[in-house]
């Protein structure tokens, strides 16, 4: 309860003007500064001020002073701005997974009053260069900042060339989150079949009041907020599903929540992130949450249990039926194998397969009982977004994953610092010179790297971790330090060449040795040839392989500003568009992206059937016309 101020001693405070008061609260976070508002009435007024909140929005540096002045136009106060700001600012980054192994890298940046996924596509080096772009993406999914600070989940697909919007929830945002999962959350009916969801809940005036200063108990982690209000848990997690389970969820509640985007406002499927026309994007925003409140009159965040049920039996069923006609149909050549396997002892008895066939009924019964409990902890079902923690282990600044769940995983994040210049995300291409492809080589692959630093037994190692390449198929897996070097050895070598195509010197201020990657023991696990990296004044990095002077030229990127650049294509189907979770060596993006005229290669990159040529890259022996067996 509020006191009056002279009982908390506030005087001093309540008698600075609201600009010094602004000045001052600089020093404090936005929960002490929600923390401040609830010591007096007098006090709440002076914390509860635009000023205030604008400050604290400007020190969280999400967005620029000018945007924040237009966000601000969507929501009731800087209060409610800046607690959507804390809410996702967790999920800004650079997220990945395993599958497929050509890229699948998601940038996850502001757009307009919301957040919004981006997947860049392997894709050639564009007509302008890495700088000018544009540069291919396609959108996966947005949170929308609602008028009271709250927030709402947006998922995107594509299925029988029309475009979907999934609404769901967000089941909760760790503040050091490194796993993003797309989930499956039963629900809970109240007060004459209201739903409890996350977006009922956050409107009222008491979770607006103390949003900053919540705590949640370290049990309740991964419990959704819904299930904390109601005092339950659900006995079984969607994550201790099996994959087969989680995967047809998925599949019927997307498909039962869906709702199809009209092809008259197909563009506003996902923002156009190159323009500073406010208007335009706040009408945007406006149509998309009439469509989701539209959708929300008909409960499309809800599947109907009974519904889910029924169709998860007739899977199951047809399944089963599946499986046991493939049984039946043996060949005599098996029949005559599993005769021989019998007599020589290595095959099961009838009874030693009836017991197997026992074991695997009732393991399947263990998970179809836990599904069914699954279903009982809630009335309805619904989509949601997880943002949790998990103890990672990584390897050169590559997570270690899981590949059976619907996970992205977040990089960590590389800031260039005194000692660590060269840490952060950078793009190139083979060859030199650098820069546009020209009329003789088209068709350069853009590959994008972090680069971290290592301390291994007393040296410190620069490496180069691939996480993108735009070729026609995989070179080399994801994670793949495509060079080390060694920080602590620097080199007097000269660089191979004396200018750029375009007579254009390049002043070098440094050079290091170490090692590239090449051909070796296989896919899995490459080799390596020695090279130096060369260091320029003007800040390009350039890697050179010794024995075939092969050279990845290399420039530090601002994805963000790429993405404003960027070109949309459309998104794949909507559970693979968030994970892919099949393995694949090729280019899974390469079904809708034949029409892309951008692309320099005159015969189409993503073109099927592409062989090998001096430019494009079209196998596992060349990279933009440099063959790996010589580097």
């Amino acid at each position: 309860m509020l006191s009056d101020s002279n009982s908390c001693g506030s005087k001093l405070l309540l008698a600075l003007p609201d600009d010094i008061f602004a000045v001052v609260t600089r020093s404090l976070r936005p929960k002490d500064v929600s923390n401040l508002s609830v010591c007096c009435r007098n006090l709440n007024i002076h914390a509860s001020s635009d000023k205030v909140w604008l400050t604290q929005c400007e020190l969280l540096g999400v967005i620029p002073h000018k945007d924040l002045i237009e966000w601000r136009k969507g929501v009731s106060s800087y209060k409610a701005l800046c607690r959507f700001l804390v809410y996702v600012q967790p999920l800004i980054g650079i997220w990945v997974h395993q599958n497929p192994e050509l890229g699948n890298v998601v940038y996850v940046m502001p757009g307009f009053i919301s957040l919004v996924g981006c997947r860049i596509i392997p894709q050639e080096l564009g007509p302008l260069g890495i700088e000018e772009g544009p540069i291919l993406w396609s959108p996966v999914f947005e949170i929308l900042g609602n008028v009271d600070g709250s927030s709402s989940f947006i998922f995107h697909g594509r299925e029988r060339d029309n475009n979907y919007m999934y609404p769901g929830s967000i089941k909760g945002i760790d503040r050091n989150c490194n796993v993003l999962l797309l989930e499956v959350e039963p629900r809970t009916q109240r007060n004459g079949g209201k739903l409890v969801h996350s977006k009922s809940f956050v409107s009222t005036p008491n979770h607006v009041d103390k949003e900053f200063s919540r705590k949640i108990c370290p049990s309740d982690r991964g419990v959704s907020v819904s299930q904390r209000l109601q005092g339950s848990k659900p006995s079984v997690p969607f994550s201790r599903l099996s994959f087969c389970d989680r995967k047809k969820l998925l599949e019927i509640v997307t498909r039962q929540i869906r709702v199809k985007v009209p092809q008259s406002e197909d563009g506003l499927c996902f923002p156009c992130l190159e323009t500073e026309d406010f208007n335009k994007l706040s009408e945007r925003r406006v149509r998309l949450t009439q469509m989701y409140d539209n959708g929300l009159n008909t409960d499309p965040t809800q599947s109907d249990l009974g519904e889910i049920r029924k169709l998860f039996d007739n899977s199951q069923h047809h399944r089963y039926v599946h499986r046991v006609q493939s049984s039946k149909k043996k060949t005599l050549a098996g029949y005559f194998t599993d005769s021989f396997k019998h007599i020589i002892g290595k095959s099961s008895s009838i009874n030693g397969s009836h017991e197997h066939s026992k074991s695997s009924s009732s393991s399947e019964t263990i998970k179809h009982a836990q599904f069914q409990e699954f279903l009982r902890s809630g009335d309805t079902i619904g989509l949601t977004l997880h943002a949790s923690t998990a103890r990672l282990s990584s390897y050169r600044a590559w997570p270690n994953m899981h590949d059976s769940r619907f996970a992205l995983y977040k990089l960590p994040k590389q800031e260039p610092l005194t000692g660590q210049e060269h840490a952060g995300l950078w793009a190139g291409t083979f060859g030199w010179p650098p820069g546009k492809p020209s009329a003789d080589k088209p068709g350069k692959a853009l590959f994008f790297l972090l680069l971290s630093y290592e301390e291994s037994q007393g040296q410190r190692h620069l490496i180069g971790t691939k996480i993108l390449e735009g070729t026609h198929y995989v070179l080399h897996p994801n994670g793949s330090a495509m060079f080390i070097v060694n920080i602590n050895e620097p080199s007097d070598e000269s660089f191979p060449w004396d200018c750029d195509g375009d007579s254009n010197f390049h002043d070098l201020k440094e050079v290091f040795s170490g090692e590239g990657i090449a051909n070796g023991y296989g896919f899995r696990y490459p080799g390596s040839k020695p090279g130096s990296l060369f260091v320029f004044e003007d800040g390009m990095l350039v890697f050179t392989w010794k024995e075939s002077r092969a050279a990845l030229t290399l420039q530090r990127v601002n994805l963000q500003d790429l993405l404003k650049k960027g070109e949309r294509v459309p998104p794949l189907p909507p559970i693979a568009n968030f994970a892919y979770l099949t393995k694949s060596y090729s280019n899974v993006y390469a079904g809708f992206s034949n029409a892309l005229n951008h692309t320099s290669s005159p015969r189409g990159f993503f073109e099927e059937g592409v062989q090998e040529t001096s430019a494009v890259i079209a196998t596992r022996k060349s990279v933009s016309g440099i063959r790996i067996g010589r580097i």
